[in-house]
Parts: C-alpha cells; structure tokens; sequence
C-alpha cells in the first residue's frame, strides 16, 4: 500500500482541480468495479454489486486537498494568493507550492512591523522566479499545492495531502481485498470537500444510498501540550461520535464498534470539536442517511507535513472490509 500512498499524496489537486488525482485513482481501480463513471461535479463513482441487492451503502473519501489560488502578479512578478480550504498562515513561509502547469514557487513574507505576530496571508507572496509579470508561468485564477515528498520511518508516513489522499487510498485497498460485498456498495471518490462538502452532497442526491461510511483523518492529540482529545497514532481507527457538523447515527456507531471487537481491531473513538466530514453532507441528503465514519489519527492536519501511523491505515481497511462483508445492522 505504501507505493499506492506515494502517488495518491504526490499528486497534485487542490479542491475544484482534481482532474489528475481523479485520473490516477480511476486507473488504480480498473477491473476493481462492476461500473465505473464521474459526474458533472467531478466526483468519481465505483459500483461493486453485492450478494443482496434490496440495500445500497455509499462509502466517501474526498480526492481534494487543500491549497491556494492567485489572486494578483505584481509588475516584478510577483504573486499574492488567497485560501482554498482551511490553509493555516502560521506554517506557510518557506513552503514550496506547485501549480497544475507543474511551475513550482516558494512563499515569503514582507517585512514585518510586529515580528512576533503571525502574519496573514496578504502580508506573504509566491515567488515563482519570473522576471516581470509578462514573464510569469502563473496567472490569476491559477491553483497551487503543498510540494513535499512522502516519507516512511518507523512505521510513520510522513506526507501532504493525507486529508484525504489516506482516504481515497483506504477504499481502492478495500476495492482490491473485498471479494463479495453483502450489499451493493458505490465507492465514491468526492470533489470539493475542503470547501463545503460539495461532491459528498450531490453523490448522496445521485445514489440515495440506505447508509454511509465516510473516511477520513482526525485529529491526533499526542503532541506535546495540545488541547486535549482521545484520538493517537497507533491505537486503530477512531470511531466517531461527533464533530463540528454531525452526531453520527448511534445505530451506525455501534454497528462499527461490534464490528471491530468480533474481528479483534484496534478502535478508538472520536469526537472532534472543529471541522467535519462528507457524512455531514451525506447525512442530510433527501429523507437523511444513517451515517458513519471512520477516521485515521493524523499529526500536523492541513500542513505539508501530516503524520500518521501505518497501522491505523491497515486497521481501517480490514474494518471497513469487515463492515462491508456484512450485513449492516441499525438497531
């Protein structure tokens, strides 16, 4: 799985941008699926039929990723962004970002009044090495992304773009090793999440599954002095209970955690007080969906450096293989 995790974080595509990422996951699960398609919005859809039919899961992971768009190009050429998604200032200086047109840049800083002030993001630039503005591969309206490399040490995997390359990397996993689904399951790799959950909404409109399973990264609270959480690398995939945008069905919930104990995995449980997931999206589709999650603890979230654990990704696949061989169960 590790080379898989390579490509799938390497890949650049920032939300409304995921054309290539979209490309690479779509030959990665070819043959894996009984119907393969992509909608208007850019989400790609896999349909595995099951041994029972009368039911229909969708299982979500967003193919998009944080990142920045240009917002001007001075006379020096210059460039001055803004946010796509929730990019955070504090860690941007010295980052190196890469554009669809494959044209890399570097973010500085003006000089700063209050050296001890974090400064926004109209106080820093990307320098591209452009002479002038008539002269800079980069224009306004042009995406960008983390460039960094992944990295394996120690049973941690060092990367960008885990939130939600981990993901997408979880279900083509689960593609590969689920032989006969109890149900028919539209594996839907979405578009737009760090935006507004957008292609999980028109996906859940688009299958009107009976329930769903989102997967996605959390927060790990095992850095010194961060706010207290459950959530570590290493103890399994965390179960949620609730975040900033959903209480997760408790039928759902308890499916997950009897799930995990007869299989003997390693579980945890989340609650996580900022940010969300596609199930929020999904959970309020049409006449609602039972929805659940299931996350990997990650370090450093929405930087070019997220960690996590080997294990907590092999533990989410042999779960939701667990999950999806049987026959859910809401009560």
């Amino acid at each position: 799985m590790k080379e898989l995790v390579k490509k799938l974080t390497e890949t650049y595509g920032p939300s409304g941008f995921e054309g290539q990422v979209r490309e690479l996951i779509a030959a990665e699960i070819k043959g894996l699926a009984d119907e393969v398609r992509t909608d208007a919005l850019g989400n790609l859809f896999a349909l595995k039929k099951g041994k029972d039919s009368s039911k229909k899961a969708l299982v979500a992971a967003h193919m998009d990723e944080i990142g920045i768009m240009v917002t001007h190009v001075d006379k020096n050429g210059f460039l001055r962004f803004t946010r796509i998604g929730g990019i955070r200032p504090l860690g941007l200086p010295g980052v190196r970002v890469v554009f669809g047109n494959g044209v890399t840049g570097g973010i500085g800083v003006e000089k700063l009044d209050d050296r001890a002030k974090v400064p926004d993001l109209d106080k820093m630039y990307i320098d591209v090495g452009a002479l002038d503005k008539a002269s800079s591969p980069v224009q306004v309206g042009d995406a960008g992304a983390f460039f960094q490399p992944f990295v394996a040490q120690q049973g941690r995997w060092i990367a960008k773009a885990f939130d939600d390359r981990i993901g997408c990397a979880i279900l083509i996993e689960t593609l590969r090793k689920l032989k006969k689904p109890q149900h028919d399951v539209y594996f839907v790799f979405t578009a737009q999440e760090e935006v507004g959950v957008r292609g999980a909404r028109v996906a859940a409109f688009a299958v009107d599954p009976d329930f769903a399973i989102a997967i996605d990264i959390t927060v790990a609270a095992d850095t010194p002095e961060c706010p207290p959480a459950a959530m570590e690398l290493g103890k399994g995939p965390a179960i949620k209970v609730m975040d900033n945008g959903m209480v997760v069905h408790p039928g759902m919930k308890n499916w997950m955690v009897k799930t995990a104990e007869d299989a003997g995995i390693p579980y945890q449980f989340e609650v996580l007080e900022h940010g969300s997931t596609d199930a929020m999206a999904i959970q309020t589709a049409r006449e609602g969906v039972p929805s659940g999650v299931l996350s990997v603890p990650t370090r450093y979230a929405h930087t070019g450096c997220e960690m996590l654990d080997e294990s907590d990704v092999q533990n989410t696949v042999r779960l939701l293989v667990e999950l999806l061989s049987r026959q859910v169960e809401l009560a």
